[in-house]
C-alpha cells in the first residue's frame, strides 16, 4: 500500500512509527541485516524506507534492500530516489525496478554530489531539484504507481544559504507539484522544530510532516552527523553528553530517553501523526524508545502465507508468500514479538542478543560483518567528505602534503579530508609515533594505541558500559609509496615474527597482505559484566577494501577543488594513482611501544 494512503487510514491508538535503513557496504552486512529487518518488522511499523547512496552508488544494493522488505517481509517500503547522476532513463529504470519489487512509495531528493565532484552538478537538466523528481512522476506514466514524499529542513540545509522563509515556500511549490507527505532531517531543538512546523502550516502547508527522529548511538558519532548536517544542539544537551561521552552505554541510554522526550513533545504539541526512526541499520535503541513509549504491544496482523519459490511466485507487495531462503526466519518471529512494557521503562524487552552483538562503536573501525558497518548520513550520504577549507592551502609538492598531515597531527589545522575532526586524545597518546611516520613521509589516516585492561570509563581509551574492561591492539594505517610496501613486506617476513599482521591496495586493485584466508583480526574488544566479549573492531580484507575504496575516492575529491591542470591537482591526482594504502597490526597488546620500535627502529631505517 501507499505510505500516503496509509497514514490517512492510520487511526491506531498511538501515533505510527517508521524505521530508516540503509544498504550495508559490504556483502556480510548486507546478508546480516535481513533478520535485523524481520525482527524489528516483528515490532508492526506503518513501513520502512531505503535510502538511495550518493550519486547512485548503492543503486543496486538499495534494490535488493526494497524487495527483501518489500517482498519477503510485506513491509512497505519507501524508496529513496535522488536526481544524482540521474538521466531520465535511469530515473525510469530506478521506477521500473522499484515497481516490479512491489514498491509504491518514493522519496523524491536532489540528493549529494558523488566523491570527487566539488559541487552538485546536473547530470540532466531536467532532474536538477527534488520538485523535478516530483513533478516527473505526478506527469508521467508512473503518476498511478506512486505517491511521492520530499524531504524537508527544520534547521536548514546544509548546502543552501536561503533563509528559513524562502526554505519553506519552496517545500510549498513541491507539495503543490504533487508531494503528499513530507520527511524532515534529523532535529534535536524541539522547540526550534516546533516552531517551524506552525510556519509551515501558515504557508498552507497540510500534507502530513513526519520528523526524522534518531537515537544517539555513540558521541563521536553524534558529533560528526550533527556537523554534516548543520543541525542545531541545544545547549542542554551538549551539556549532558559532555558529563557522559567516555560512557558508550550512558550515551546510548541518553540518546533513548532524548528521543522518548522528543517524540512525546513533537506527537502531542506539534498534532504529528506518527515518526521516522533512523536506525542506523541497528536495532537495540530504536526497540528501547518504543518500549519506553509504550509503542510495542501490538503484534503484525498475521495471514496464511504460501511456501513457494521466489523466482516462480511473485507477491506483488501482499506479503502472502514466503521464500524458502526466508521461511525459517518467519516461522521465528513469534519467538521475537516485544511485550508492551507496562513500566516504560526502557531496554527490557526480549529480543535475542543478536539485536546487541554489534551495538558498540561502528562506521569505519567496526566489523564487516555487521549492517551498521560504514554507516551512512542522512539520505544515503557518506558522512566523510572533503570542504574546501582554506587550511589545506595549495599543495604543490608531497612536502607540502606531509606538512599538511604533521600541521594536523600537531594541531596548527582542525581538519584533514581523511579526519574530519580534531585529532582525538586516543590518538595524542601515540602523536610521536604518528609525527615520526609522517615525517617519514608515511601520511597516517587512522591508528589507535596499545591498551591492555583499561577501565571501560577511563576518559581517554575507555568505551562500553562501567565497571568493564577494554584492550586493544596498536595499528596504524598510513599512504606510502610502493617501494615502502616492499621494504614492509622484506621486514615483516625477516623480524615480525608472526606479530604482525599487514595489509596494502592502490587504486588500481593490486592486493598485497601476510593474511591467510579469511583471517579476520580482533584489534579492539571488551569485558563487561553479564555479557560475551564484545569486539568492536574488525580488520580483515573485506572491510579494508570498502575503506580503500573510499580512501582513494578522498584524494580525487580533494583534487577536484583545484583547477584542472593546475601542479595542486596534478600533486594530488598523482598521488591517487601510485600511493599505497596500508594497514599494519602488532598483535602484542601487552607492549605498547611494540608496532612503533617496529616501525621506526634502527633497522627500520634501511627501509628506503
Amino acid at each position: 500500500m501507499k505510505w500516503a494512503q496509509k497514514i490517512r487510514d492510520h487511526n491506531g491508538p498511538q501515533p505510527f512509527f517508521t524505521f530508516e535503513f540503509f544498504p550495508p557496504r559490504t556483502d556480510q552486512g548486507f546478508e546480516n541485516l535481513a533478520p535485523r529487518v524481520a525482527r524489528l518488522a516483528a515490532l508492526n511499523p506503518l513501513g520502512v524506507s531505503v535510502t538511495w547512496g550518493a550519486g547512485g552508488s548503492t543503486k543496486q544494493r538499495t534494490l535488493d534492500l526494497v524487495g527483501i522488505a518489500q517482498e519477503d517481509y510485506g513491509l512497505d517500503t519507501l524508496m529513496h530516489l535522488t536526481c544524482t547522476n540521474m538521466k531520465r532513463g535511469l530515473v525510469d529504470e530506478a521506477l521500473a525496478a522499484a515497481k516490479q519489487h512491489g514498491i509504491q512509495s518514493i522519496l523524491a531528493l536532489r540528493g549529494d554530489p558523488p566523491r570527487g565532484q566539488e559541487e552538485w552538478m546536473p547530470t540532466d537538466s531536467r532532474f536538477t531539484h527534488g520538485i523535478d523528481l516530483v513533478t516527473y512522476i505526478r506527469e508521467s506514466q508512473w503518476a498511478d504507481d506512486f505517491c511521492v514524499g520530499v524531504a524537508a529542513y527544520p534547521d536548514g540545509h546544509s548546502d543552501y544559504t536561503v533563509d528559513e522563509e524562502t526554505e519553506i515556500v519552496l517545500l510549498k511549490e513541491k507539495v503543490d507539484a504533487g508531494a503528499e507527505f513530507i520527511v524532515t532531517q534529523l532535529f534535536y531543538d524541539v522547540n526550534r522544530f516546533l516552531s517551524w512546523v506552525g510556519k509551515v502550516r501558515a504557508a498552507g502547508i497540510s500534507v502530513p510532516i513526519i520528523p526524522s527522529i534518531m537515537p544517539i548511538q555513540t558521541y563521536s558519532s553524534f558529533l560528526r552527523m550533527t556537523k554534516l548536517c548543520g543541525t542545531r544542539v541545544p545547549e542542554s544537551v551538549t551539556v549532558a553528553l559532555k558529563t557522559i561521552q567516555h560512557d558508550d552505554a550512558l550515551v546510548k541510554d541518553y540518546g533513548v530517553k532524548l528521543a522518548i522526550e522528543t517524540i512525546r513533545r513533537v506527537t502531542t504539541e506539534g498534532a504529528i501523526p506518527g515518526v521516522h526512526l533512523c536506525t542506523l541499520n541497528l536495532e537495540k535503541s530504536v526497540q528501547r524508545v518504543l518500549e519506553g513509549l509504550q509503542w510495542t504491544g501490538a503484534p503484525p496482523s498475521l495471514k496464511n502465507k504460501l511456501i513457494a519459490d521466489a523466482e516462480q511466485v511473485s507477491t506483488n507487495g501482499t506479503g502472502l508468500v514466503v521464500t524458502p531462503g526466508t521461511a525459517s526466519t518467519d516461522a521465528t518471529l513469534g519467538l521475537v514479538r516485544v511485550p508492551s512494557n507496562k513500566t516504560g521503562a526502557a531496554g527490557h524487552g526480549e529480543l535475542n542478543n543478536a539485536t546487541s552483538w554489534d551495538e558498540f562503536p561502528n562506521g569505519r573501525f567496526g566489523d564487516a560483518k555487521s549492517p551498521a558497518y560504514g554507516d551512512l548520513g542522512p539520505w544515503g550520504s557518506l558522512p566523510a567528505g572533503v570542504q574546501q577549507d582554506a587550511h589545506l592551502g595549495h599543495p604543490r609538492t608531497k612536502a607540502d602534503l606531509t606538512n599538511i598531515f604533521l600541521a594536523y597531527l600537531e594541531g596548527r589545522i582542525p581538519t584533514t579530508p581523511f579526519s574530519p575532526l580534531a585529532l582525538s586524545e586516543e590518538s595524542k597518546l601515540i602523536l610521536p609515533h604518528l609525527a615520526a611516520l609522517t615525517r617519514r613521509g608515511w601520511w597516517t589516516v587512522g591508528s589507535q594505541p596499545a591498551v591492555d585492561c583499561t577501565p571501560a570509563d577511563d576518559p581517554v581509551v575507555g568505551w562500553g558500559p562501567r565497571n568493564g574492561y577494554v584492550f586493544q591492539k596498536a595499528f596504524v594505517e598510513f599512504f606510502c609509496e610502493e617501494a615502502d610496501v616492499r621494504w614492509l613486506e622484506r621486514h615483516v617476513r625477516a623480524r615480525a615474527q608472526g606479530w604482525i599482521d599487514w595489509i596494502a591496495a592502490d587504486v588500481h586493485g593490486r592486493f598485497e597482505s601476510n593474511l591467510v584466508a579469511d583471517a579476520r583480526n580482533a584489534v579492539t574488544w571488551g569485558v563487561f559484566p553479564g555479557q560475551e566479549i564484545v569486539q568492536t573492531t574488525i580488520i580483515e580484507r573485506e572491510s579494508f577494501e570498502s575503506w580503500k575504496t573510499e580512501a582513494f575516492s578522498i584524494w580525487s575529491e580533494w583534487a577536484s577543488h583545484y583547477k584542472p591542470d593546475s601542479e595542486e591537482r596534478k600533486l594530488l591526482e598523482g598521488v591517487r594513482d601510485r600511493r599505497w594504502l596500508v594497514s599494519i597490526v602488532h598483535h602484542d597488546y601487552k607492549k605498547p611501544n611494540a608496532l612503533w620500535t617496529f616501525l621506526l627502529s634502527d633497522t627500520a631505517q634501511e627501509q628506503p
